[in-house]
């Protein structure tokens, strides 16, 4: 099962090459992009006061993205915003005029875990597009049934994520799709910012709803850091001299981005093999490099966590502390909330608890990314116990 680990990463905290696309006043363009989305709502910002207390901490807060759309995750923010700029930039047309375009005049391809899918086609079909979309191997049946609910073509492949991208890529150029994909790498990089920026609407509204309460440290997950670094790019610029303490998170089966800043030389470093871990949203072997762009210059800790860390994560904000807001938080989403826990509460993890300066005046600031997205090992999980730390 393996052990929680850490390493310190020595950012420069000098604003990235991306300052401007990822600025506060990006930010807020890209959110009256999504304000014209009927769906749109901002997502609840939850303060668990008695986990706090129960923590030791000041004060701690949870960004709900179950809310989302009707998605039940995040990723509809990027895909939206992304596939509508694809669409303007075709056209030659200003976002405003993208849902006036002929029907089936474009086709979107994306590989996904399953909200990064979900999303794309939840976009597509809102403005009358095609989508299609692969899964890698293992993914659940219930993700895959609730892509193909949304209009588009969708199956589970025999690849892991990272090939199951290469392939997305392949069927687009040979077909002439358009390939949306929230990873980058050098040549493809325009569309996944797009998305990248399409994540800060999620960021502008936890920095407004906390109401001028500065978060001294923030928690965010990484599969390949795309979420990470729009969310960081945003925060850098909203926070600037100020910024909280940055923790990225990942699943120990797919931890890129930690064995890429463990190693400190220069190079992203990449994760082979099956990348089975229950946090199937984060279970992506390879960096995005528009993403590690970002983060090299703002974040200070990377842990790499065992499948336990999310499913107590899941379980401790399913079964909230006295009166705190219940939060449905799947495996991916739970995972922050879950390294809070246990750097708190786990003796062993004095020293990693000590180094990041968590204590009694700290004010902590997680995103709780996806919903029960999976609702069969939501179950599993949180009714019937699986992924305890004894396993």
């Amino acid at each position: 099962m393996g052990c929680i680990e850490m390493t310190k990463f020595a950012s420069d905290k000098k604003p990235s090459i991306y300052r401007e696309m990822f600025s506060v006043e990006e930010a807020q363009k890209v959110r009256a992009f999504h304000c014209q989305l009927e769906e749109y709502t901002p997502t609840p910002l939850r303060e668990l006061k008695n986990l706090s207390e129960v923590l030791g901490i000041s004060r701690l807060y949870v960004k709900d993205e179950s809310y989302r759309f009707g998605l039940n995750a995040f990723k509809g923010l990027g895909g939206s915003y992304a596939v509508a700029k694809v669409i303007a930039e075709a056209k030659g047309i200003c976002l405003e005029e993208v849902s006036g375009i002929e029907a089936d005049s474009f086709t979107f391809v994306t590989a996904t875990d399953g909200n990064q899918g979900r999303g794309i086609a939840w976009a597509a079909k809102k403005l009358s597009q095609k989508a299609v979309v692969y899964l890698p191997k293992g993914s659940s049946k219930e993700r895959l049934d609730n892509i193909r609910s949304l209009g588009a073509k969708a199956e589970i492949t025999e690849l892991n994520y990272d090939d199951t991208v290469r392939y997305a890529k392949e069927q687009a150029d040979r077909n002439g799709w358009f390939l949306v994909q929230d990873t980058a790498w050098p040549g493809y990089e325009k569309i996944p910012s797009w998305i990248m920026q399409g994540y800060m609407t999620m960021a502008l509204e936890a920095a407004e709803q906390l109401q001028g309460v500065r978060p001294t440290h923030i928690f965010l997950q990484a599969g390949v850091g795309a979420m990470a670094g729009g969310v960081s790019g945003f925060l850098q610029s909203f926070y600037g001299a100020d910024m909280p303490k940055l923790i990225l998170v990942e699943p120990n089966q797919a931890d890129c981005l930690f064995q890429t800043a463990k190693a400190a030389d220069g190079s992203l470093h990449k994760v082979e093999g099956d990348l089975a871990s229950i946090m199937a949203g984060l279970c992506c072997g390879e960096v995005c490099t528009v993403g590690w762009e970002i983060l090299r210059h703002c974040a200070d800790y990377f842990f790499s966590c065992p499948d336990y860390v999310a499913a107590d994560g899941m379980r401790i904000l399913g079964n909230p502390a006295v009166t705190d807001e219940r939060i449905v938080s799947g495996e991916s989403g739970a995972v922050t909330t879950g390294l809070l826990y246990h750097l708190m509460r786990d003796p062993q993890l004095e020293d990693f608890r000590r180094a990041v300066d968590l204590g009694s005046d700290s004010v902590v600031l997680c995103f709780s990314t996806e919903g029960d997205t999976d609702q069969e090992n939501y179950r599993r999980i949180v009714w019937d116990g699986w992924y305890r730390k004894e396993k």
